[in-house]
């Protein structure tokens, strides 16, 4: 199949790429939509005989799964009333990671812009609203190397962001998402091709061919202003989004959409000169559900709480998780003086010294880890090693906590049954803050308050109480 050269989105008024000492390379030069042979013809009229028209089978895949956008959705670990939030970036010294600082008219390094960017991403939005994953172009984890890439997004990475591997389930992630916040990738020209709306943080619309469809995506999706509030800009992108406006990038994307498996075998066949099997639909293997992979944060996270009374008890949360030199989230957050604050911070954390001062000490692990023992004993050795927390954590469970007090309660806090009998995908941290708000602001628990309500953003999960027998330290 070396002969056989699939260009979808190649088009770029170079056709020169495709011609060797003046004649085509490819046998074949396959395209997904007519728009694209009417540019061939017009930037290398010499390939143009070897067009076929064949569809896309990356856009077929994508169609066909958009109906299981819940699952991948909980695969994520999005739990209800979260916004994913996908980062795309190709591979190129203006794209999304390599694109120069706002007005300082020079290239910026490839370490500047993108983790900036995710660290905001990770530390400006409220942590139990927002969900964030970044796929980036293979060509950047190969060209600098897995360890660099990791090194760059470190405090991104400790502060919740997931990234995808390469040519893993970035396709997933797509359908999966609120916004991508992309450039001329691609990945981003997929994504407004679904539906999704776009946000771009780098667009070089002056390197793309103007009758492209991906840069007619530059000239309709809304532009990412840095100096701005991320968060108010994302909000912005997906309040306004309107999907009749993005439905000619579905139109261009394919011409023969769900037709692309038939028509690419039947190329295939005639290039080798065989005849294609009959009584077998060429099929494309459909998209795998991804690994669950919940939000895992091991910076501190500053939480701000109110408490409203009624017959549920209502805790409000928004958890911010710190990074690095990141502000404190109270700078931004116009409630921050009448709410309560405190630190929880995942025993895991580099930050020792954070540690140390915590109000809330977490751990997640699975229930019958040897290594840590049952979460109850786990609970008064955490307490006995941080004097200054008030409140022990063990989430062993999507879904549930064990919890120690500071006077010796051992309580299991776990999501009320849903009607669908699924798990609530809420981080069970924030149940353990709820309760240590619950108990720091003067209110006490009894047999009467069976549970509590916990309210993230414009959701409200309900938290039932267990009190479980304890033992001696």
């Amino acid at each position: 199949m070396d002969d056989v050269q699939i260009a979808q989105q190649l088009l770029d008024g170079r056709g020169d790429r495709l011609l060797h000492r003046g004649r085509p390379l490819a046998a074949a030069t396959v395209l997904s939509h007519p728009e694209q042979l009417e540019r061939l013809r017009a930037s290398c009229p010499q390939a143009a005989p070897t067009a076929v028209l064949a569809g896309d089978p990356c856009y077929d895949r994508l169609i066909a799964a958009l109906p299981q956008r819940e699952l991948f959705r909980r695969a994520l670990g999005v739990a209800p009333g979260q916004k994913l939030v996908v980062l795309s970036s190709t591979w190129s010294s203006r794209s999304l990671f390599g694109a120069a600082e706002a007005g300082s008219g020079e290239e910026a390094e490839a370490d500047d812009l993108l983790p900036w960017l995710l660290s905001r991403l990770t530390t400006e939005l409220p942590a139990d609203e927002y969900r964030s994953v970044a796929v980036l172009h293979p060509n950047i984890w190969y060209g600098h190397g897995p360890g660099q890439i990791r090194a760059w997004l470190d405090h991104a990475r400790r502060a919740g962001l997931d990234t995808v591997p390469p040519l893993g389930w970035w396709r997933q992630a797509l359908i999966a998402a609120d916004c991508v916040l992309g450039d001329h990738s691609s990945v981003t020209y997929y994504a407004a091709a679904i539906g999704v709306p776009v946000l771009l943080g780098a667009f070089p619309q002056d390197a793309l061919d103007p009758h492209s469809p991906v840069a007619a995506l530059g000239r309709t999706a809304p532009r990412l202003v840095r100096r701005g509030s991320l968060r108010a800009q994302i909000d912005a992108a997906i309040a306004s989004h309107a999907p009749e406006g993005y439905a000619h990038f579905a139109e261009q994307a394919s011409s023969s959409p769900g037709e692309s498996a038939g028509l690419l075998r039947h190329l295939f066949y005639r290039l080798m000169d065989l005849p294609e099997p009959a009584g077998h639909t060429a099929l494309l293997d459909p998209l795998p559900l991804p690994p669950y992979q919940p939000a895992r944060r091991t910076t501190p996270v500053r939480v701000f709480a109110e408490v409203a009374d009624g017959p549920v008890p209502e805790v409000v949360l928004v958890r911010h998780p710190v990074s690095g030199d990141a502000p404190d989230p109270a700078d931004g957050l116009a409630a921050a003086a009448t709410a309560y604050a405190h630190t929880a911070v995942d025993e895991e954390t580099r930050e020792a010294g954070r540690l140390r001062l915590a109000d809330v000490v977490l751990r997640h692990a699975p229930a019958d880890d040897p290594r840590l023992g049952p979460p109850g004993a786990w609970t008064a050795e955490a307490l006995a090693r941080c004097p200054y927390a008030a409140l022990a954590a063990y989430a062993d469970g999507p879904d549930r906590c064990v919890v120690r007090t500071r006077r010796g309660d051992l309580l299991r806090l776990a999501a009320a049954p849903s009607p669908d009998g699924r798990p609530d995908l809420c981080d069970p941290a924030a149940y353990a803050s709820a309760l240590h708000t619950w108990l720091t602001t003067g209110r006490k628990l009894s047999e009467a308050i069976p549970e509590l309500a916990v309210r993230t953003g414009t959701v409200t999960h309900r938290v039932t109480i267990e009190r479980l027998p304890t033992h001696p330290a």
